[in-house]
């Protein structure tokens, strides 16, 4: 009927219905669960910005110990040491000491305490009388591992012999060791050595196999500080400057020019110079950070791990022993204790404020601060400055960067660490280059700028007063001025900047010496050009002092035109080298005939190589 309501017919259901209910069901779970997972990573955004890598500041505290004892040990000499130099049958001997104590460190990585006696040179019976006067060594005594080396800069150094004395207990009631004969060992010495040690014995009645070691150990007291758990060293307060022309002249530094007897200014040179210094501790025990994880590669060259980690360990360690080179040009001297002749010292070590200088700066755990001239060119030399600096140390006290200013008015100076304030005199008013007349020789005329800036250690800003302290200890009456990399960063780039304009300003008008080709520029060079400037002069006469003598055209004298012709001759030979081929490619372009085709190999064989 068509008024009545239809009957209602019962949906067709099929199985896939199922399957799809249970598919939009499981995507809006995903859909969900994917919505709060989003959400999480912005609520948590701004912290993964702010989280630093791995490394920096340590707080680990120094394990507490009961107080030890002040040590001084003396290394007084040594007794028929094998001959390592076939050519003069003697050694250039010195010792290297590692100390030991049970006493626990903050991490396993932290280095040992060392110490090195300067080279005695051609002696197989060296003196040398060196001193270490070590705190706190504790009540259970101590292991001291000595090594004697025969020092050669052109290869490795080799090992003439050890010599291992253990102490089980001390006390300031223990008599000590006074100048005991120590047999040195030759199971791990050089066998060339000892073959040419041999050899000599049987030609000579004087001569032994058997070496020996003086030593003595000597307990000066009770140490009375709050650094228990640690050594340290307390003195003497060792230096020594460590001379390379190659990487000077590879990496643009030199020395600033001598002045001779006559009081005239003498040839200045290539020469990269490198720096240490121990400072008496204790180091601050806050002054403690480990190497920054910046890059996934950086934890494997620190703990020489993988292959790659391995190949930069190894090239960092080289390029240490290479700035850090003990040869016969390296300076040493030593001071009993921190002074204003140990400030003084440092000035002369950084040429006072002479060079507009920067210089990057480790210091490391147990005191030892060591410094070179920074800069781009030797930045691009080396793999890392500071990690090079550490010799590849995974703890080290502290690290950046450091320059030194003359002030002009040392008494009406302002007591301010607001660079800006500082007025500092200048290279020279009218901009002619370096100032003729020698920087005073008081400590109190300069100050010293020292920052935080290390990539590789990332030192923390806040330990900088304690930093500051710790320095004006060490270099008294030396103004210290502390910059954060971070909040100072526009002053300090400023001042940098200032500093590498001075060292421009002041580079201009020296002559040096480049010509050399051996891999060092030897003293005998510059001494014969100061005798060519010299003769040059008297040739001349007065009237060439002022540009209008016979010597003269244009304000050169002959000594800098004959340098000049002599630096142009290889570019003269080269261009007319350059003018040949092209002419011959002329010729072959115009098709000339089989003749002087045949010629050709003839001329090319006269072509430098």
């Amino acid at each position: 009927m068509e008024g009545e309501n239809p009957q209602p017919q019962m949906p067709n259901y099929h199985r896939s219905d199922a399957l799809a209910t249970k598919f939009v069901d499981k995507t809006g779970h995903l859909h969900h669960k994917a919505q709060h997972r989003q959400n999480k990573l912005k609520a948590t955004k701004g912290d993964k910005e702010v989280k630093q890598p791995a490394g920096g500041h340590d707080t680990t505290p120094i394990p507490q110990a009961p107080p030890g004892f002040t040590v001084k040990f003396t290394f007084h000499r040594a007794t028929n040491l094998p001959m390592a130099d076939i050519h003069t049958l003697s050694s250039d001997p010195y010792v290297s000491a590692q100390l030991n104590t049970n006493l626990p460190t903050r991490h396993k990585q932290d280095p040992p305490m060392r110490f090195r006696t300067r080279t005695i040179r051609r002696k197989t019976e060296p003196i040398w009388n060196s001193e270490w006067i070590v705190a706190n060594i504790p009540a259970d005594g101590f292991e001291m591992k000595v090594r004697i080396y025969d020092e050669d800069p052109a290869d490795h150094d080799d090992r003439l012999g050890d010599v291992h004395i253990r102490i089980d207990h001390i006390s300031e009631d223990w008599p000590g060791i006074h100048e005991e004969a120590c047999k040195i060992k030759k199971k791990m010495g050089s066998k060339r050595a000892y073959l040419i040690r041999g050899c000599a014995a049987m030609f000579s009645t004087g001569l032994h196999m058997n070496g020996e070691l003086i030593f003595s150990a000597q307990v000066l007291g009770k140490t009375e500080s709050d650094n228990e758990g640690r050594v340290w060293t307390v003195g003497p307060c060792q230096w020594s400057q460590h001379l390379s022309p190659l990487i000077g002249r590879l990496a643009g530094t030199k020395d600033p020019g001598k002045t001779d007897e006559k009081g005239g200014k003498k040839t200045a040179q290539y020469n990269f110079q490198a720096n240490q210094f121990q400072l008496a501790g204790p180091v601050p025990a806050q002054l403690y950070h480990r190497y920054v994880e910046f890059k996934p590669f950086v934890a494997g060259m620190f703990n020489s791990q993988s292959l790659r980690g391995r190949i930069l360990n190894r090239t960092l360690h080289h390029q240490f022993s290479r700035i850090y080179n003990y040869d016969r040009t390296t300076v040493y001297g030593s001071f009993p204790s921190p002074c204003k002749e140990m400030a003084l010292k440092f000035l002369e070590l950084v040429h006072f404020d002479q060079g507009g200088r920067v210089y990057t700066y480790v210091i490391t755990l147990d005191g030892q601060w060591r410094f070179t001239e920074t800069g781009k060119e030797f930045g691009i030399d080396l793999l890392s400055k500071h990690t090079m600096h550490s010799n590849v140390n995974i703890y080290i006290a502290f690290s950046g960067e450091f320059f030194v200013r003359r002030l002009r008015n040392p008494k009406d100076h302002p007591d301010s660490d607001n660079p800006d304030n500082q007025a500092t005199h200048l290279a020279d008013p009218t901009g002619s280059g370096a100032p003729d007349h020698d920087p005073p020789r008081d400590p109190a005329a300069y100050e010293l700028f020292i920052d935080n800036d290390s990539g590789t250690y990332r030192p923390q800003a806040s330990l900088l007063p304690i930093l500051k302290s710790f320095m004006q200890k060490n270099l008294p009456g030396l103004k210290i001025v502390t910059l954060d990399c971070g909040k100072d960063k526009e002053r300090m780039d400023r001042l940098k900047t200032q500093q590498r304009d001075r060292k421009k300003a002041e580079g201009h008008g020296r002559v040096v010496l480049q010509g050399s080709r051996s891999s060092s520029v030897s003293s005998s060079d510059e001494d014969d050009l100061d005798e060519l400037e010299e003769a040059q002069r008297r040739e001349e006469g007065p009237e060439a002092e002022h540009g209008h003598g016979p010597g003269r055209q244009g304000g050169k004298s002959k000594m800098s035109r004959g340098l000049r012709d002599l630096a142009d001759e290889p570019k003269g030979r080269i261009m007319a080298w350059v003018q040949d081929r092209e002419s011959k490619g002329e010729n072959e372009r115009a098709g000339h005939d089989s003749q002087q085709q045949q010629q050709e190999p003839n001329e090319k064989s006269h072509a430098p190589p």
